[in-house]
């Protein structure tokens, strides 16, 4: 996720960090040539095309732009909602770690609250790897027993079949009489509501916005950006290509915005800051359960918070 303040009006011609200009400058470059290339023979007399009206652009352009809002306003929606799920998950995994902590009677020799707690955090990298498509990583191997480890090193969903260990302690907690029932509900309401929100954050990352409609999106700016050189090239000129570049950096730009907000858990620089979340839930538990030393906080690098 791109941290920064807001660029000077000077600045905002030139920030490249956190923009799409990487991802679309050899399509804008494209259309710039193409509208050199087809002012330069028509002002050359080797060629002569009739222009397309600008009526006719317009209203390809309108009904562009309408398409390509409402394909934003949907990918944003599925950025919005990750921000939330994510959001819930810290707010579980920490409330789960202060249950544990602080409601199972102590037994001499007995880690099973600690285990609870660092397992928290195992869960938030897990979930981390699992939405990025990563193996489990070290970063949730050391909060975990060697069992629990070489499981999750077996499975095809980690996450999952950690939220299996914390309702497996909860009941074993439960006959030995060490919870309470009605605290033991409110425990495992709070593993509940972390399964519900790691599977909507799993339909999002496995549910693509519909292959039909970013196609549709797509072809169409496609075509209204290289038919655009025929429609200016009598009436703009050779400030045809900077009009047509200007152009085609609204509209692909716009097309590549929702590529990036439609997979909000991608590993790239406008999606959701996954590490900086774990690490700080990682913090959060390890100082509650009275570590020492801690480790710090993600900082942007390069204004990107990953």
């Amino acid at each position: 996720m791109i941290v920064r303040d807001t660029p000077t009006a000077w600045e905002l011609f030139f920030v490249l960090r956190g923009s799409v200009v990487h991802k679309i400058f050899p399509r804008i470059a494209a259309v710039a040539m193409l509208s050199m290339t087809v002012v330069v023979l028509q002002r050359g007399g080797v060629i002569h095309i009739t222009s397309i009206t600008p009526l006719a652009l317009s209203v390809i352009g309108a009904a562009l732009a309408i398409f390509g809002a409402f394909r934003n306003a949907a990918a944003y929606d599925r950025w919005w909602e990750a921000r939330k799920l994510i959001g819930m998950l810290v707010i579980d995994t920490r409330s789960l770690a202060r249950q544990a902590r602080s409601y199972p009677a102590p037994v001499a020799g007995d880690d099973t609250p600690r285990r609870i707690a660092l397992r928290c955090i195992a869960l938030m990298y897990a979930t981390r790897d699992y939405l990025r498509g990563r193996p489990v990583s070290e970063d949730t191997a050391r909060y975990l027993i060697a069992e629990e480890s070489a499981a999750l090193a077996a499975s095809r969903n980690a996450p999952n079949r950690l939220l299996d260990y914390f309702s497996a302690d909860i009941a074993a907690l439960l006959a030995a009489g060490r919870l309470s029932p009605q605290i033991a509900k409110a425990m495992e309401e709070r593993v509940q509501s972390m399964a519900a929100g790691f599977a909507s954050a799993e339909r999002t990352k496995v549910t693509p916005m519909p292959f039909v409609y970013t196609l549709l999106i797509h072809r169409t700016a496609y075509l209204f950006c290289f038919l655009l050189p025929f429609g200016l090239a009598d009436s703009s000129g050779y400030w045809t290509p900077l009009v047509a570049a200007i152009v085609a950096y609204t509209f692909f730009g716009l097309d590549a915005i929702g590529d990036e907000l439609a997979s909000p858990f991608a590993d790239s620089s406008n999606t959701m800051p996954l590490d900086a979340t774990a690490r700080a839930v990682e913090i959060n538990v390890l100082e509650s359960l009275g570590e020492k030393t801690l480790p710090e906080p993600l900082k942007p690098a390069n204004f990107i918070l990953t």
